[in-house]
């Protein structure tokens, strides 16, 4: 798998061929890592059983150096008719190749992060590989470490695993995985449906109690959810406008100010066009057609409010103290006394409509979409201190927002958001399939929400006429959370907002053109928090297997047993707890057991353990008729005190991709799965096809060493969409 050409058995030398099948071997194990990781007991060597009675042995598992560490691996009844793999792999889950593996494509033959174990008299066996001992025993050392070769185990579940070599590439029955785990790691679990502790949202509620919304706010002390909204076209009978005050939880109404004093001072219906900020207690500051600035609260029978001179308001923020707003009217900036209007301060740029206060760090961001420039204003002289351009010049507005925490600055133009720091250094850009349209910051759990709306206009084959929301790592910009379809989300009436409760258990999108605000929640798919680990128990004695989940909603358990090394499961009758208790038989030595997750967002199992059952030393109960076992499994009942078995751990990731479950023999476990009966998959050898694709050797050979000598055998490091256990 990774050594160079040697001289095989007989004194034939055949380099090519040698080399051919080190880079055909690498090639195979090549693979994007995705996951999470997993972890097992530490301080003492852990035991996995194979489909076809293979026993694989690894001298630690947890708590690995994750610089490197040597650990010693043994095998024993692997047979002597497959060459098999030895290394530390990503973990894909039954009947899914181990793969990618530490040792990527080395050709010199110096790694020892994995070993080739073959059938005596192999033709490889000498330089590539050795042969397996007496009853197909092996027993070598590899370094092992967190990172390297396409690799993380710091972002996926990994294994040290044995898998058939090359020839046999599609052949599982020679897959047994045990579960490793680097310091600091803690057991994840595997999941089935979507990886352990991911995150996503689902719609929880539609509220269409406030016209036609057009900007969110979540209050910060009073919790009410608050509403600037217009007149829906298709209910003009009905004048909806003005600032609606709604009861997060169910969308109730609470309260509607429709009413704002107008150009003469007298009150007249007004549409809440922008909201600029909270008021404390309760109540906001916000902008109305055209060139109003009020305020109100829940309660109110009317807004308070000033009617400011000039040109029509494009933008609104609280000023920098409590008695001021901040305001655009195209590129003219000024600070305002809320009270009566009059500008304390007042800046025009070169251009631009709307913008974004940082008020912790003394700054104002001030976008001008048209020129494709971002100018940085010094609050404290009301000066303009840098400009940046907006790279790919002038697009569509989207929108300008700035994190509290970073102080950075997210820009939405057309399809893509702009990042830039607090400096003004452009740092990442985001790009989606939908119109960037507003951005909101959770400082809490430091994420970033963004949601982006269809064009609208279906003749446009880029348009489907459904936005999206995304959530990122504030700081990293990684994928915190599966995007969601906002289904009917798009631009031709007007942009969406949003509003995130700290935290992020809840989210509010409006859609102007459906004239409604959907309530998100947030989902965690089921993380294992305590796993549990081998036991062994003699005849009679009563045994006990913990496990815990974490996830939102909370996960439901039942514990499963598999009777034939890992290859079929059932569910252990009534065994719905965390911790399963029962009588150990010698009948269920060598059973397997298991704890399955299950909650909204997914499944997630715990790495399956082995009950060794060993023969009583006298008076260790009754051993006649295997009493608390139904069908070989376990359940509850026992006389002679309790073995126990549940590990634990302390911080958990997850990945990006999707996982599945085994579609062959039932589902199977994360440790010694395989198929039920073999894949048929036949070995070849010399210049045959490769089992796994029927490609001649040649072909592979020559792609595998082309991909090597580019430096193309490169994975991309899959960043976790989690928020831990929340």
């Amino acid at each position: 798998m990774t050594s160079t050409p040697g001289t095989p058995p007989g004194g034939r030398s055949r380099p090519g061929r040698r080399a051919a099948t080190a880079a055909v071997a690498a090639l195979l194990l090549a693979g994007v890592p995705v996951g999470a990781a997993v972890g097992a007991d530490a301080g003492t060597p852990r035991t996995a059983t194979g489909p076809q009675g293979q026993k694989l042995t690894v001298s630690a598992t947890a708590g690995l150096a994750p610089a490197g560490q040597k650990v010693r691996v043994r095998g024993e009844d692997y047979g002597l008719t497959t060459g098999v793999y030895v290394a530390l792999c990503k973990d894909n889950g039954d009947h899914r190749v181990p793969s990618p593996c530490l040792g990527g494509a080395d050709m010199s033959g110096g790694s020892k992060t994995s070993q080739w174990i073959v059938p005596p008299g192999d033709p490889y066996e000498g330089g590539l590989a050795q042969a397996f001992g007496p009853g197909g025993t092996f027993d070598v050392e590899i370094e092992i470490a967190e990172k390297g070769d396409g690799l993380d185990c710091a972002e996926v579940a990994c294994s040290v695993v044995t898998r058939a070599d090359h020839r046999a590439a599609g052949d599982r029955r020679q897959d047994v995985r045990i579960p490793v785990a680097f310091a600091g790691r803690e057991p994840g679990g595997e999941g089935v449906d979507v990886p352990a502790g991911t995150v996503s949202y689902k719609a929880a509620a539609d509220f269409t109690t406030a016209g036609k919304p057009l900007d969110l706010l979540l209050h910060p002390d009073s919790k009410k959810l608050y509403v600037g909204a217009d007149n829906l076209p298709d209910t003009a009978d009905a004048d909806e406008r003005g600032l609606h005050v709604l009861n997060p939880e169910d969308g109730t109404s609470e309260s509607w100010i429709s009413q704002a004093p107008g150009s003469t001072g007298a009150l007249r219906p007004s549409a809440a066009a922008r909201i600029a900020g909270p008021l404390p207690g309760d109540g906001v500051v916000y902008h109305y057609p055209l060139r109003g600035v009020g305020s109100a609260e829940s309660g109110d029978k009317a807004a308070s409010g000033v009617w400011l001179a000039g040109s029509t308001i494009t933008d609104i923020a609280p000023g920098t103290t409590p008695d001021t707003a901040l305001v655009a009217q195209g590129a003219t900036l000024s600070e305002i006394e809320r009270a009566t209007g009059t500008a304390t301060r007042t800046l025009t740029l070169p251009g631009g409509t709307r913008f974004a206060a940082d008020p912790e760090r003394g700054a104002l961001w001030y976008t001008d979409f048209a020129a494709g420039k971002l100018h940085r204003v010094d609050l404290a002289s009301f000066t303009v201190g840098g400009s940046f351009d907006l790279p790919g010049g002038p697009g569509m507005a989207g929108f300008t927002a700035t994190d509290p925490a970073t102080g950075a600055v997210w820009v939405g133009v057309d399809r893509s958001v702009l990042v830039f720091d607090a400096a003004g250094t452009l740092v990442k850009t985001l790009v989606g399939k939908d119109l960037a349209r507003d951005a909101a910051f959770d400082t809490a759990s430091g994420r970033a929400y963004v949601v982006w709306q269809d064009g609208g206009d279906l003749s446009d084959p880029a348009n489907d006429n459904n936005g999206t929301l995304t959530v990122y790592g504030s700081e990293d910009f990684a994928a915190a959370a599966q995007d969601l379809p906002l289904p009917g989300n798009h631009s031709q009436a007007g942009a969406a907002s949003l509003a995130v409760e700290p935290g992020g258990a809840t989210v509010f999108v409006t859609s102007p053109a459906e004239g409604k605000i959907t309530k998100l929640v947030r989902q965690v798919s089921p993380l294992v928090s305590r796993a549990p680990a081998d036991l062994t128990a003699k005849e009679g004695e009563e045994v006990a297997l913990t496990a815990e989940a974490e996830g939102a909603p909370e996960p439901a358990v039942r514990w499963q047993v598999s009777t034939d090394g890992s290859q079929t499961w059932k569910d252990v009758e009534d065994a719905t707890e965390p911790t399963l208790t029962f009588t150990a038989r010698t009948a269920q030595d060598g059973y397997r057991y298991r704890a399955e997750f299950r909650n909204d967002a997914g499944t997630t199992r715990t790495a399956a353990v082995t009950l060794t059952v060993t023969a009583a030393t006298g008076g260790g109960g009754d051993t006649s008729n295997g009493s608390g076992s139904t069908g070989g499994d376990g359940s509850t009942g026992g006389d002679s005190g309790t073995r126990a078995s549940g590990g634990s751990g302390d911080s958990g990731s997850t990945g990006t991709a999707r996982g599945s479950s085994g579609t062959v023999g039932g589902s199977g476990s994360t440790v010694g799965g395989g198929l039920t009966g073999g894949t048929g998959t036949a070995s070849t050898s010399g210049g045959g096809g490769l089992a796994a694709t029927g490609a001649p050797m040649t072909s592979v050979t020559l792609a595998a060493a082309a991909l090597v000598g580019a430096g193309a055998l490169v994975h991309r490091r899959a960043r976790r969409r989690t928020e831990g256990a929340l």
